[in-house]
Formats: structure tokens, sequence, C-alpha cells
């Protein structure tokens, strides 16, 4: 760590408490959120009750996985990990669980507004996409970026996002 700097954690990432946030783990959370919408409309009509455990479990798995990794990382360069830092690790990783959450609550909520389960996998998927971007866009604000690369992150991370909507349409057709 240089003077000046925000302590990391395993991953390299700005340790929580440090004012940081996990852009990363937020913007991968949320694009497999749109990834989960999109591959559960193709499989069927799932009841909204399934999909917003499937988005909850999926975000669940995938933290563990990011955060086991980093440990096997870590372990093979570094040695013995303190319980410390294995916590500042699980909560550090925990916005791609956090991205998950808006989603199934889109589902959720989605009966009040009317919409049918097709309605509904289309809102969650918005909800993913528009996140998805808001983080990106953030990340990059955070950090004093120019005008044209918040728009060029934000166009990138659109992109992305509309590659899952490309890919849904064509999975229901």
């Amino acid at each position: 760590m240089t003077a000046g700097s925000a302590p990391r954690d395993l991953t390299g990432r700005e340790a929580p408490g440090t004012g940081r946030a996990n852009y990363t783990g937020a913007v991968y959370g949320s694009l497999l959120a749109a990834s989960v919408v999109a591959g559960a409309g193709s499989a069927g009509p799932y009841p909204r009750v399934e999909l917003v455990l499937l988005l909850i479990c999926t975000g669940l798995v995938f933290w563990a996985a990011h955060v086991y990794a980093g440990f096997v990382g870590d372990r093979l360069r570094r040695g013995n990990v303190s319980w410390q830092e294995i916590r500042r690790v699980c909560v550090g990783e925990w916005p791609i669980v956090q991205a998950a959450l808006l989603p199934a609550a889109a589902v959720a909520v989605s009966p009040l507004l009317g919409l049918g389960l097709e309605g509904t996998a289309w809102l969650a998927l918005a909800v993913a996409v528009v996140q998805q971007v808001g983080w990106a866009s953030a990340a990059v604000i955070r950090v004093g970026a120019s005008r044209w690369a918040v728009v060029s992150v934000g166009i990138v991370n659109l992109v992305l996002g509309l590659v899952i909507v490309a890919a849904k349409v064509a999975l229901q057709h």
C-alpha cells in the first residue's frame, strides 16, 4: 500500500469502510441479474416467486465463488488469511448480491403494476440494465473522469446490456 492510498482487500479492491463502493461487483452483479432474467424467460414462464429466488440464489452463488476465488488465489500467493480479512472480502464482494435485489424487487411488485409474466421479465431486465449503466457511470464519475469517459462507459455498458436483451428476443422467437 502506498502512502495516501486506501487499504486493499484480497481481491485488490479498496477495503469496505474506506468510503469506496465496489462498483465492479455492482456492475458485474447487474449484468448477471440481466442474464438470469433473460435465461429464465427462455425456459418457459417462471412464477414470480421462483424468479425472485433464482435472482437472489444466483447472486449468492456468484458472490461465494468470487470470495472463494479471492481466497484461493491469495492463499497460494501469501499463505494464512485472518478472519478479519475474510470478513472484509465477503463484505467487499457483497454488491454482486445487492445487484440482484432491485430486479428481484421489480419482479415482486410487478403484479401491482398489472404486468403479466412476460412484462415482469422485461421490467426486471430493464431494471438490471439501467442499474448496470448507472453503477458503471457512477464509478467513472467517482474517479473524476471526463464527461466523454462517463458517456463512453455508459454506452459500453448499455451495449453489453442490449446484447442480453437481443439474446432474450432471439430466444423467444
